[in-house]
């Protein structure tokens, strides 16, 4: 069977797509191991437009029948994308229970979050340790947090903390923080950053239900030290599920996909992109929502040249 699109990501990026390439009467196939994207493990999303509050879980649901809602998307899941190759104008998806064809692919791979990989953090990840500050900063109104990453991502969490946190502690592996002048200075200036840690490694996220403290090292004296908090932001990069069409595409040096903001459009007539996977500046759902439509219109456009 071939294809009109194949989209690959179940996450804001890859439903929105699917909604409107079904709205343009597309037979569309969307490949993932699960919807939600990043946000399934979120306890309480407040950000997502239209609902006040929301839990990644149910977050996923509504995506889900959402597009089940959807007669001409067929969905298989749960289904791992194992590679993307060019077969003449189509292109040929191998996952790793089938293979599709299609004459049009939407990435919406997402990414994945960079680990401190260090005890503590897989137990309290969404139980006071988070990686999205914009996303969760109000959940920790009043209260000590650690944001963990010297460049502009950890720079701009403490910014998006200023307003509710009650302490910060920023804490960057090398001997200077990295981001931009003009945001070093601004996050200075804060009375509610308690203290910039330079030279410091992470041992360790302790807690009892929730987080309740970070430990870490001293890389000039090896002296291991703990400070009282009740979140740990960690903001040290995220890596783009980018691998499988990295030989097909343009990425940046981050591994971003490179798109046409208008369009959504890459290098590689007949390859789209949306969401976290690509170079867009701003990781938010709502974003990446509104780049999926953009995706799956233009794609219905390059399909009408095709014929």
């Amino acid at each position: 069977m071939m294809y009109d699109i194949i989209i690959l990501g179940g996450g804001p990026a890859g439903v929105a797509a699917g909604v409107y390439a079904a709205r343009k009467k597309l037979k569309t196939l969307l490949i993932t191991q699960e919807f939600g994207g990043q946000s399934l493990v979120s306890d309480n999303i407040q950000n997502w437009i239209g609902t006040q509050s929301i839990s990644g879980l149910d977050l996923a649901k509504n995506l889900e029948e959402h597009l089940r809602a959807q007669k001409r998307v067929a969905i298989k899941m749960p289904e791992k994308v194992l590679a993307v190759k060019e077969v003449g104008q189509e292109f040929l998806v191998t996952t790793n229970k089938d293979e599709y064809q299609t004459k049009a692919i939407i990435v919406c791979l997402g990414a994945r979050r960079r680990k401190l990989e260090v005890p503590g953090e897989k137990k309290f990840d969404g139980k006071g340790v988070v990686y999205c500050s914009t996303c969760d900063g109000p959940l920790f109104s009043g209260k000590a947090v650690a944001v963990v990453g010297g460049g502009n991502a950890g720079l701009e969490a403490v910014q998006d903390l200023i307003p509710y946190a009650a302490r910060i502690y920023l804490l960057t592996h090398g001997e200077a923080l990295r981001g931009d002048t003009i945001t070093i200075e601004a996050v200075k200036k804060s009375k509610k950053l308690k203290q910039i840690i330079l030279d410091a490694e992470t041992v360790e996220i302790i807690g009892e239900q929730f987080v309740t403290g970070l430990k870490y090292r001293d890389k000039k004296t090896s002296q291991e030290k703990i400070i009282d908090v009740q979140g740990v932001f960690v903001e040290i990069g995220a890596v783009p599920n980018s691998e499988i069409v990295k030989d097909l595409v343009d990425l940046n040096e981050r591994a971003e996909i490179v798109i046409d903001h208008k369009t959504g459009t890459t290098s590689h007539p007949g390859i789209f992109a949306a969401g976290d996977v690509t170079d867009e500046k701003y990781k938010q759902n709502n974003i990446s929502a509104g780049d999926g439509v953009k995706t799956a219109l233009s794609a219905y456009n390059y399909l009408l040249k095709r014929k």
